[in-house]
């Protein structure tokens, strides 16, 4: 195998004791480590431990209906990955965060502080929020429009990049015979003032080690992907079968050229629930042990709020109900499609719907051995239909553990991922290089 061969990126999703819905009532995991914050740094070191890209976590900024059966996450992920990063020195973090309902000046800062804590691996994966219980946490009556959330977010993601920017690299000086702790010359004021922000600046947090956090996006809706083109440097994707895959992921590398960028700019990272033991037998039993603990009024009210019709009564072993267009769904369009499209191609009753979302909502399962799990990974990467993966463990501690233990090293023997880390930066990770100021390019050619 060359040692040039080029290789794929790993991330892990982590949420809780696991990815599977009801993974807190398998007797693989512990239930009350979800509020254990030991529990979430250990993960981060297994993840270090298979030299993985990087962890990311999801946020919800509601509760959600279902509280009895089950929550989406308890801590707020930057102050999470603030604690992990203190364990760990090497693996990326990556950290959701909604441009709907923050501030560019708040945003900027908090990612600004945990790259200076982490020493330069933060990520944020940028959404914009699409369930009806989160807006009635800030005061909206609805979901915002699908297509003005989008229009703020590029403009969020606009202002907090020129924050980021409004210290240049060299501008703390920190020389105590003078007396001067950084060169005024060298921090910018931003003097934003558009549609929906107005921001003075600079942000009060100097430059962090990579210049900016690692962009990451999760949509797949049109807004989506054109917001992706434009911004993202890592997508996180669910698709199910490697020809959507390989059609996603044409999609969005042909949007690339109208922004400047190139296809090794933006890396596409599939979603896999992977469930591993010795033989195929055993590992669909696995599965099949998680999905016999799911309850049932849980998963029709996800179901409900995913499809925007009211599946609580609705009898389980017959089909769906006529749905509503994409078009009237303001929140997770990409989301809906999918789940759409899956109960239709493959005739799924309500309950067998339920099943095939439980462990990842939508992204691929995949039963089999270490080896099926890495012929799996690799045929998707060689066909065109990955840059990487988002592993989401269906129980915690012990199914990324077993990724880590099992899979990595044959993927490592095949030539296909990293042995060792050979960056210090999450950006680094991915093949990026770290960015300078744009106020620096400027005032570079001012003096030319």
């Amino acid at each position: 195998m060359s040692a040039s061969r080029k290789q794929f990126h790993l991330n892990a999703f982590l949420m809780g004791v696991g990815h599977h819905e009801a993974a807190w009532r398998h007797p693989r995991t512990e239930e009350h480590r979800v509020l254990d914050v030991q529990h979430f740094q250990e993960l981060g070191r297994i993840a270090e431990r298979g030299k993985l890209d990087s962890v990311f976590f999801a946020d919800s900024l509601a509760v959600g209906p279902r509280i009895k059966r089950n929550t989406l996450a308890v801590f707020e992920p930057v102050t999470l990955l603030a604690a992990i990063a203190a364990a760990t020195s090497r693996v990326g973090l990556i950290a959701t965060a909604s441009t709907t309902y923050n501030e560019p000046f708040n945003l900027a800062r908090k990612f600004a502080s945990l790259d200076h804590i982490s020493s330069g691996r933060a990520g944020w994966n940028i959404v914009t929020s699409g369930s009806e219980e989160e807006a009635f946490n800030f005061g909206f009556e609805a979901i915002p429009e699908h297509a003005r959330r989008y229009e703020r977010a590029q403009e969020f993601v606009d202002v907090t990049i020129q924050l980021w920017d409004s210290w240049e690299s060299s501008a703390i000086v920190l020389d105590p015979e003078e007396g001067v702790f950084a060169d005024p010359d060298k921090v910018h004021t931003v003097d934003y003032d558009g549609p929906r922000f107005k921001v003075r600046g600079p942000l009060n947090s100097p430059r962090s080690p990579q210049g900016r956090p690692l962009l990451v996006q999760a949509g797949s809706s049109e807004s989506g992907k054109e917001f992706a083109a434009q911004y993202a440097e890592a997508v996180f994707t669910a698709q199910r079968t490697l020809a959507e895959g390989q059609a996603f992921y044409r999609d969005l590398k042909s949007r690339l050229p109208k922004y400047g960028r190139s296809a090794d700019e933006l890396k596409v990272l599939p979603g896999l629930v992977p469930y591993i033991a010795d033989t195929t037998a055993e590992a669909e039993a696995l599965e099949r042990e998680f999905t016999d603990l799911i309850s049932p009024d849980y998963a029709l009210g996800q179901l409900s709020r995913l499809l925007g019709v009211d599946l609580t009564e609705h009898a389980l072993d017959a089909p769906l109900p006529p749905l509503p267009s994409v078009t009237e769904i303001e929140g997770g369009k990409s989301r809906f499609t999918l789940v759409k499209e899956l109960a239709e191609n493959e005739h799924l009753t309500v309950r067998e719907l339920i099943g095939k979302l439980g462990g990842g909502r939508g992204h691929r399962s995949f039963a089999g051995t270490p080896t099926q799990i890495a012929d799996e990974l690799q045929t998707w990467y060689e066909n065109g239909a990955a840059d990487g993966f988002n592993i989401m463990p269906p129980y915690l501690p012990g199914g990324l553990e077993v990724f880590v233990e099992r899979v990595v090293p044959i993927l490592q023997e095949r030539g296909l991922f990293r042995a060792d880390y050979e960056a210090d930066t999450l950006r680094g990770h991915y093949g990026l290089e770290s960015v300078e100021s744009q106020f620096a390019e400027v005032q570079t050619e001012a003096s030319a």
